[in-house]
């Protein structure tokens, strides 16, 4: 396996399966798992979730914790906190590393106009796109990916959820210009031993160890 792919693992927005899929991407890769920002659900912390369903992931503690289920900057001003891009540091950490934002690249830390994008630039790591199908979703990758690019941020390619949907997946991946990293299907019963299976088969990088 190659040693030191680290990615940043974004949706195109909520509840796409982004913390589905960063568990299937450090499976594969037996990575370190860590999220930055957790906005809510704090009695189930997505690393949590990422560590029940993984047998391969050191998971680390999150950056910061908000009490309430919404838009970051909103948690934040009920918790009596401003949220600063001086905030994010991203940890050292030798070998295959997954960082999961929270939400989209537009949702907002604070009303001063920072944004989750702003701290994927920060810590210049290639991203990966989640996509769902879903009515409008063409819209959502194609803006997602041309943002990253004008922010000059490289894109990995794409994680599609659900179904394959061919028409939507090749204009997508036409008009961007980038690749597709897996498909993850719907789970009929969300287990460790789905994530290990879709991890097997899930290619990502050189995985070789030639």
């Amino acid at each position: 396996m190659k040693k030191n792919q680290q990615y940043f693992i974004t949706g195109i927005g909520t509840d796409v399966g982004k913390t589905i899929v960063s568990a299937i991407v450090s499976e594969a890769l037996q990575a370190t798992y860590w999220k930055p920002i957790q906005a809510g659900d704090l009695h189930q912390l997505d690393s949590q979730t990422v560590d029940s369903l993984t047998e391969n992931v050191k998971i680390l503690p999150e950056g910061m914790t908000l009490s309430q289920p919404m838009s970051p900057h909103a948690a934040a001003k009920i918790d009596g906190v401003k949220i600063e891009l001086a905030d994010f540091t991203l940890p050292k950490v030798e070998g295959n590393f997954v960082v999961e934002g929270a939400g989209g690249l537009m949702v907002p830390l604070n009303e001063d106009g920072l944004m989750i994008i702003d701290v994927i630039e920060k810590f210049k790591l290639p991203v990966i796109l989640v996509s769902r199908h879903y009515l409008g979703s063409i819209n959502h990758s194609i803006l997602s990916a041309e943002i990253l690019k004008k922010k000059g941020i490289e894109v990995a390619g794409f994680v599609f959820v659900g179904e394959e949907n061919k028409e939507t997946e090749s204009i997508i991946l036409k008009i961007t210009g980038l690749s597709v990293i897996g498909r993850i299907p719907e789970a009929a019963e969300l287990c460790k031993e789905f994530i290990l299976e879709q991890a097997e088969e899930l290619k990502i990088g050189d995985r070789s160890d030639e």
